[in-house]
């Protein structure tokens, strides 16, 4: 309860407000079958005057009005209380995810994330408006009807202590069966959009692979398993309204059967049986609304679990022991004896025992095969992961000791998938430098060999992209990639494979780019192709997790055995 006081408190007159709307409806409810039960009496004892039923009628109008007036209220007030704790608790998940590491993310995946950031979230809403306008109705009704009937004929009152007893344990039965279906319901949905998320994102290759209908097929399958698992879990709701009625039902035939007999012999009025009849099912109704806000209750508590799994998250990446003084002045790195496993318990590490210097200033490149560790080892500099055993310095300090902001914000990253955001060109350029003027801008855009083809659009930089850039090309993406980079001036340039899809002449371009545009830059670069890294100051080659040679073109291609193996089958290829 600590935890969701944060997201009431903000709110809590609705919170009260709410509740207290229902509860004049209840107490509207309480006394509407008392002066109908008097209407009838009065009307069968013949006693019935136009002044009277007048002054009845004019009670009930009253007593409506105040019921509509609190009816009203509380729905309004319960909307408003679940709205703003839904979106206050969307706002923390958000805020939590965007401190999480890549080791975090990996934990949960992403699709995870957004069902949980969206219909968990929901669920949670749908639940606090139902327990706001059913937590005291429902108890009201309950307590205010038995109150009621048993004033009115104690001996009917031994049907309901009958009849109520076995609905509640129908009810906790299926409560029981509930819980773990919508848990499981849950986990499906998670499933579901993990699919079309990869699907929508990856619509190309799907198209370019003729492989749509597989798509629909596994879709299909997913959807299938979403389907039955739903109506699983509203097989409960489904069976647990009629039961309920059956009880309702079987308590009102039994009341009028034994009320009947009691009136006959005199003991009892007949509006007095027919206001025992109102409370009944008023008794009976408000246990039926328990049973439905506990129904919700059981989805909610999934739910929540699954929330306060994303806020109870321990973010492995922090800003815990470091200074705010330290900033990135040169741009010296270091590994020193570093090893990394992306799952700790696993055997072989990702990197094994790794020892590197890159002077400040250099062009450094790193080659080597397919899943060696390449985008691992650089991974360490900015703390997308930390390393397991070892450690990463820059200008002789520490990466855990400088702030995450002062870390990242002296390191540009092209990252190996070129991804780019909803929104303008220049609105995507300006994420390096928010600051950057157009001259600047267009600039970064000209060195990276981006200008150009920017220039053929009718709105030039202000052309608008679609969700991750899908109306531009391969190659376009990365050269505005490399911009953005460039536009932030950083002191130390990572580049992961960003120049595989864009011609050897705008790749020189690009290079000769860096070498006049960021002179005291130290330039990282990750390449398949080893004309991307020839003209390096030194290149580092990688094989399962280690470093197999350090040196320039030259000397790795007289001394080390791999790198020459590399160069001689991509030469191999060109003269083919």
């Amino acid at each position: 309860m600590k935890r969701w006081w944060k997201y009431i408190k903000p709110y809590l007159t609705s919170f009260i407000l709410g509740p207290v709307g229902m509860i004049v409806e209840v107490i509207g409810e309480m006394f509407m079958p008392l002066l109908l039960a008097e209407l009838i009496n009065r009307a069968n004892d013949g006693e019935l005057t136009i002044g009277g039923s007048i002054g009845i009628a004019g009670t009930l109008i009253v007593i409506v009005l105040l019921m509509m007036t609190g009816g009203v209220a509380g729905a309004y007030f319960g909307a408003k209380a679940s709205v703003n704790f839904a979106a206050d608790l969307r706002r923390d998940l958000y805020a939590k995810v965007q401190q999480y590491s890549f080791a975090n993310i990996d934990k949960f995946s992403a699709s995870s994330l957004v069902t949980r950031m969206t219909n968990d979230v929901t669920q949670l809403q749908n639940f606090v408006n139902m327990l706001l306008r059913m937590a005291l109705r429902s108890p009201g009704m309950f307590i205010g009807g038995i109150i009621m009937a048993v004033s009115l004929k104690p001996s009917l009152s031994v049907i309901l202590a009958v009849t109520m007893p076995t609905m509640l344990i129908v009810l906790f039965f299926l409560i029981r069966m509930g819980f773990p279906r919508f848990e499981k319901l849950q986990k499906k949905v998670d499933k579901l959009n993990s699919t079309v998320r990869e699907n929508v994102t990856n619509v190309r290759v799907v198209k370019s692979f003729v492989r749509e209908d597989y798509e629909i097929e596994k879709f299909s399958k997913d959807n299938a398993d979403l389907k039955n698992s739903g109506m699983n879990a509203v097989k409960v709701l489904i069976w647990s309204m009629p039961v309920m009625n059956i009880f309702m039902y079987i308590s009102v035939i039994a009341v009028i059967w034994a009320g009947h007999h009691i009136v006959l012999d005199g003991g009892m009025l007949v509006g007095d049986l027919s206001a025992f009849i109102t409370y009944t099912t008023q008794i009976l109704s408000s246990l039926m609304m328990v049973s439905m806000l506990f129904m919700f209750a059981s989805r909610a508590l999934a739910s929540g679990r699954r929330v306060c799994e994303v806020l109870d998250e321990k973010i492995d990446i922090n800003d815990t022991n470091s200074s705010a003084e330290h900033i990135i002045s040169r741009g010296d790195i270091e590994f020193k004896n570093v090893s990394f496993r992306y799952y700790k318990n696993s055997g072989e590490p990702v990197l094994d025992n790794i020892n590197l210097t890159i002077p400040a200033g250099s062009t450094v490149g790193i080659i080597g095969s397919t899943g060696c560790g390449k985008t691992t080892l650089v991974s360490m500099i900015p703390r997308l992961y930390d390393v397991d055993e070892g450690e990463v310095t820059i200008d002789g300090v520490n990466v855990k000791d400088y702030s995450l902001v002062n870390l990242r914000d002296g390191i540009g990253m092209v990252l190996q998938k070129n991804l780019l955001f909803s929104g303008s060109i220049g609105y995507n350029l300006r994420w390096g430098d928010s600051d950057a003027t157009n001259v600047e801008m267009i600039r970064a855009a000209e060195h990276s060999a981006a200008h150009k083809f920017v220039s053929t659009f009718n709105e030039g930089y202000d052309t608008l992209l679609d969700k991750g850039g899908t109306n531009l090309s391969g190659g376009q993406k990365q050269r505005l990639c490399i911009a953005r980079a460039l536009l932030k001036k950083p002191k130390i340039l990572i580049l992961d494979d960003s120049t595989s899809a864009v011609d050897t002449a705008t790749e020189a371009q690009i290079r000769e780019a860096f070498a006049t545009d960021l002179p005291d830059c130290t330039k990282i670069i990750i390449a398949q192709r080893i004309s991307s890294v020839k003209d390096a100051d030194f290149i580092i080659v990688m094989n399962d997790g280690c470093v197999t040679g350090v040196g320039t073109h030259d000397e790795l291609l007289e001394n080390n055995e791999e790198y020459s193996e590399i160069f001689y089958s991509q030469m191999d290829r060109k003269e083919a």
